[in-house]
């Protein structure tokens, strides 16, 4: 698989189970995952453990259909830019949100070795509060 082809699969698979499993089958021992500074859950995690528990658990666990709809991707050499919008409700308020991403991932021999996301933060803070 082309790197465009394996970060693809990590969005566009049927279900979000299937997204789970390809990034876990991509995904470096040590992948870097950054989420952006003003985000909800901000920080760089080291490890498919740590990003499932600071990342996936809580969006699937505080948010109602959290997902990310990407438009268009980017792609050069190690480098794979997703770019699209992030929509869900958070459940504790009942607000819904729509937000503007780019995510950047960087891979290495056919594995995800970093992710770096960009987004709109302040929409989602908005609907948390």
């Amino acid at each position: 698989m082309t790197n465009l082809e394996i970060v693809k699969s990590t969005y566009e698979g049927k279900t979000s189970e299937e997204n789970g499993k390809n990034l876990a089958q991509y995904a470096a021992e040590d992948i870097s995952w950054t989420e952006a500074k003003g985000f909800p859950y901000a920080g760089t995690y080291i490890g498919l453990e740590n990003i499932t528990k600071n990342v996936f658990s809580r969006l699937g666990s505080e948010w109602i259909a959290y997902k990310f709809t990407p438009e268009d991707y980017v792609a050069s050499d190690d480098k794979v830019v997703a770019f699209g919008t992030y929509t869900g409700t958070y459940k504790i308020t009942g607000k819904p949100f729509k937000a503007r991403v780019a995510h950047i991932w960087k891979l290495k021999a056919g594995k995800i070795i970093s992710f770096e996301q960009f987004v709109d933060s302040q929409t989602v803070n908005d609907a948390m509060r």
